[in-house]
């Protein structure tokens, strides 16, 4: 990305966390003439940047069904003018609405909580409360709401494809915009075929209940152990080379 970004995008938010030493970018950048949505995390120990994390998301990635087929598009969503027209907010919260970080976590680790649990009842939510995929609006009119109808950022649970939040991070609170970054895997249930979700997500959080969600994500290959990144806590699944069964010993 170092090499290939050629400039910004009509969307760019700055977030910062001084009590973790991190800021993080969300939005647009531009390699060359094409538009890609991205999460960057940095970290700074003593002046230096010491870790870099990008999320990347092109127009024609894989998508949950993998790789586009002959006549058919990639699976995943991709809308960079729709993430600009409905963007994060960029504001400073005054000093008596702000929430502490520990706050901020546990409302935003709710979300996920909801989805493991398939209610969305326990989601400390707005409702109405609105997410994006990939700068696709998934919320509204017509998204997951029982018949196609209105939903939210916690409608459509009972029956969502997703057996574990997995690896969940929370990198960067910025007590000031009282937004946080989310960083984890989805994990399908046994057998499903869909792929997983590697995900970056930020939650804009009003009132002590989540607003809005903005997600950069991908969708990895079977094979690929996913959260890279240290500890390496639960790479799912293990490829094979990581866990050749042991040789055959006496007794055995």
């Amino acid at each position: 990305m170092w090499k290939t970004v050629t400039g910004l995008g009509k969307v760019q938010r700055r977030y910062l966390d001084p009590a973790s030493g991190q800021a993080g970018y969300f939005g647009v950048v531009q390699e060359q003439d094409n538009p890609a949505i991205v999460t960057v995390r940095i970290k700074v120990d003593q002046r230096k940047v010491s870790e870099a994390e990008w999320y990347v998301v092109h127009q024609g990635d894989p998508g949950l069904n993998g790789p586009a087929a002959p006549g058919q598009p990639a699976g995943n969503f991709f809308d960079p003018d729709n993430l600009a027209m409905n963007p994060p907010p960029e504001r400073t919260v005054p000093k008596e609405a702000r929430l502490p970080r520990e706050a901020l976590i546990a409302i935003t680790n709710s979300y996920f909580d909801g989805i493991t649990s398939h209610d969305g009842s326990v989601i400390q939510a707005h409702q109405g409360c609105t997410r994006l995929e990939n700068g696709n609006t998934v919320t509204g009119r017509g998204g997951r709401g029982k018949g196609g109808g209105v939903s939210d950022c916690t409608s459509g649970l009972e029956t969502i494809n997703i057996q574990n939040v997995a690896a969940r991070r929370y990198p960067i609170a910025d007590e000031e915009a009282q937004v946080v970054l989310a960083l984890g895997v989805f994990i399908r249930k046994p057998g499903a075929t869909t792929r997983r979700n590697a995900f970056s997500e930020w939650f804009a959080i009003d009132e002590k209940k989540i607003r809005s969600i903005y997600s950069a994500m991908f969708y990895p290959p079977p094979e690929a152990p996913v959260p890279n990144w240290p500890p390496y806590e639960g790479n799912w699944p293990l490829p094979p080379t990581f866990a050749a069964p042991a040789p055959p010993g006496p007794g055995r």
